[in-house]
């Protein structure tokens, strides 16, 4: 039996990717192929427009069952980044979920795990999630002093703060309330 952690790792791990491919079989027919041995393909087909929805569904499927992790590597970057071979640049950032499929080709369908810093140079990518920021507990957060209780009163307002000798409270009235503790004048008629 395996066993899952329940904590966060901090041990780095490599981006996972998931992709959806149409591949043509002659000039009649296609069929879809995942990454992921274990997902079921509809059988080849002559339909390409049933096909193209099975396979962008799929590719969603595959990215709404995952949960981006805040310890991953950039995958784009374990690839050299070779989806933007123009642009250099370094991997750094949050890790973001990210969906690339070209519109002109509309082929290949990839879900991929990658960093901020590659994500806005990848073609025909649309972010879908970003990981959750770890929670930190540092000595500095746990050294403050903890914000000052107030008694409750039952119903659940919170009591006015402890006054220091010779204060007075200090009381804001609406203007209906001072205008209606004003003596009224009596009308004139004539």
């Amino acid at each position: 039996m395996t066993t899952v952690s329940s904590e966060a790792s901090t041990e780095r791990v490599p981006g996972r990717a998931w992709t959806v491919r149409i591949i043509g079989h002659g000039r009649n027919s296609a069929s879809v192929t995942c990454s992921t041995p274990a997902c079921r393909m509809p059988p080849r087909s002559d339909d390409l427009a049933a096909l193209r929805v099975f396979a962008a569904r799929h590719a969603a499927a595959h990215a709404k069952a995952a949960t981006v992790r805040p310890n991953a590597w950039c995958h784009c970057g374990s690839q050299r980044c070779g989806a933007h071979p123009e642009a250099t640049s370094h991997c750094a950032g949050a890790v973001l979920m990210i969906l690339r499929h070209d519109p002109v080709m509309r082929r290949v369908w990839s879900v991929e795990e990658v960093c901020e810093a590659c994500a806005p140079l990848i073609p025909n990518a649309t972010v879908l999630a970003r990981a959750e920021q770890p929670r930190r507990t540092s000595d500095r957060l746990t050294a403050q002093a903890p914000a000052p209780v107030r008694p409750r009163i039952a119903s659940g307002f919170s009591a006015p703060p402890a006054l220091g000798d010779g204060e007075l409270p200090s009381v804001r009235r609406s203007r209906r309330s001072i205008q209606r503790s004003r003596p009224r004048r009596p009308s004139q008629s004539r």
